[in-house]
């Protein structure tokens, strides 16, 4: 049977103190690493536009009362509607489809995507749980995968930097 490895090589006990550092051991090659960094990363620009533009949406929504609609008929007149904001309560204009909803969508699965995207680079990064959960809060709050996405953008290139004999895997 093959036992698993520790993320860092434990040092000799007669080395303490020579100042040796301890060895890295990546999930992955540094092309995997790579790799993962750059979806992780694009999702995250991704994702964060998205979540502002929701939050965008929900101010408008449950500030002023409006959703974002295209198409349909005006209620009121009866003129043809193109797009714009419109009254939620009472329906403003029927038949429209309701950009709004289509926000709410797109940014839930875009986040779904994200969060593969924040496994696949912890796992291979072989980082403790509690970076996990951060990388999962970048896109639940505004701002935050931006800010995030920068901090370990330039953790994972000096790790690699740093340990350029551990991500030689094969």
């Amino acid at each position: 049977m093959i036992e698993p490895k520790p993320a860092i090589e434990p040092q000799p006990s007669n080395a303490k103190g020579s100042g040796t550092a301890k060895k890295r051991r990546f999930g992955g090659t540094e092309a995997q690493i790579r790799s993962a960094l750059k979806f992780y990363k694009t999702m995250a620009y991704l994702t964060g536009g998205m979540l502002l533009l929701l939050c965008l949406e929900l101010i408008v929504r449950y500030g002023f009362g409006q959703y974002l609609l295209a198409g349909g008929t005006n209620a009121v007149t009866g003129q043809p509607f193109g797009f714009g904001f419109a009254d939620a309560e009472p329906l403003g204009v029927l038949g429209a489809v309701n950009i709004s909803v289509g926000v709410l969508i797109v940014h839930g699965w875009m986040y779904v995507v994200y969060l593969i995207s924040n496994f696949r680079l912890w796992s291979l990064m072989r980082w403790p749980f509690s970076k996990l959960i951060l990388l999962a809060l970048g896109g639940v709050v505004p701002f935050l995968s931006f800010i995030v996405e920068k901090k370990f953008h330039a953790e994972v290139e000096a790790e690699l930097a740093a340990n350029p004999q551990a991500s030689k895997r094969y």
